[in-house]
């Protein structure tokens, strides 16, 4: 029996056209631009303005690139996933606002809560639907508005991060290319060191939780630094020895852009230069699920059929992992 292949066909993204400057950072709370580009390596972030503009407004943007990229009808794609830790509300899912936003009329459609690594899971759950045979186009997004949950009084978290979206297209292929292995971890214990909260089942909304500024992102930033070093580096270098891969072997590395250390940590660890490994976490700061598709859509020029890629994350909850992805087209 012929073996289906999740290939990725095409790349979107948006982001929001506000810059967050860190020189505009200086006049909100108490911090300077030295201190955040040692620190981080952010010189700017992009936030989302506007009344009544949420998360899949993002998100819909980007889904609309790839199907105009493709020249294809909303009503082609079967299933929409979208990664994100700031849905518009509760439920209904972030996913299904998106797809009737951008007329997916057949697209079923649910949301994916695992922090940063959560475009790494959701696209080895699409990659696994369109491998079951059962599904042939299936849309992954990566979409956060982390400007809803951040506290701007809070110095230690503003400056980290930003909203954006990106997406991807899966598609069946018969041709070894596209999401060839995935390492996926996660730790509840790590909930302690990076978390929201209030908002939840266990601290459900109420005066006193808003007065409390409870609804905002919550970090130790010590022991999220350390533990993520260790979880995406070892996690990344474990992918490459699973599928017999060098540095050589690898075309480029999408690492989740929460911190430049993190990312040459990783680099380091997988001993490739840093002419392989894509950063744009200068512009965007952390965008959260949209970090990687956000790389992906940047870089897709210099992308060739046939190069290896490793995308890596770490996230909150805690939740990490590292995803092979054998490129599947040129867009010279």
């Amino acid at each position: 029996m012929e073996k289906n292949y999740a290939a990725i066909t095409s790349v979107g993204a948006f982001v929001p056209e506000f810059r967050l400057t860190n020189q505009i950072l200086e006049t909100m709370v108490d911090t300077n631009d030295e201190w955040i580009k040692t620190r981080t390596g952010i010189d700017e972030r992009r936030i989302l303005k506007g009344e009544g503009l949420a998360s899949s407004d993002m998100g819909v943007e980007a889904v609309k690139e790839i199907l105009k990229k493709k020249n294809m009808m909303p009503e082609d794609i079967e299933c929409i996933i979208c990664a994100t830790v700031t849905p518009d509300m509760v439920f209904p899912a972030t996913a299904n606002i998106i797809a009737d936003k951008a007329g997916m009329k057949n697209a079923f459609g649910f949301d994916v809560s695992a922090a940063c690594s959560g475009f790494l899971y959701s696209l080895t759950l699409g990659a696994s639907m369109i491998e079951s045979g059962r599904y042939k186009n299936v849309i992954v997004v990566g979409v956060d508005k982390m400007s809803a949950i951040v506290d701007y009084t809070d110095r230690t978290t503003c400056v980290i991060f930003g909203d954006g979206a990106g997406a991807v297209l899966l598609e069946s292929t018969a041709e070894k290319t596209g999401v060839l292995d995935s390492i996926l971890k996660s730790d509840g214990a790590g909930r302690n060191f990076l978390h929201m909260k209030a908002g939840g089942s266990l601290r459900p909304s109420s005066i006193e939780t808003v007065t409390n500024r409870e609804h905002f992102v919550h970090q130790e930033g010590q022991s999220v630094f350390k533990f993520a070093v260790k979880g995406m580096a070892d996690v990344s270098y474990e992918l490459m020895q699973r599928n017999n891969l060098t540095a050589d072997d690898i075309a480029w590395l999408v690492p989740h852009q929460a911190n430049l250390r993190i990312i040459d940590a990783t680099a380091n660890r997988m001993n490739l230069p840093k002419e392989k490994v894509m950063i744009n976490i200068q512009k965007y700061g952390n965008t959260t699920a949209a970090t990687i598709p956000l790389c992906l859509w940047e870089w897709e020029k210099k992308l060739n059929k046939g190069d290896n890629i490793v995308l890596a994350a770490f996230g909150g909850g805690f939740t990490w992992g590292a995803t092979l992805v054998k490129w599947a087209y040129d867009t010279h």
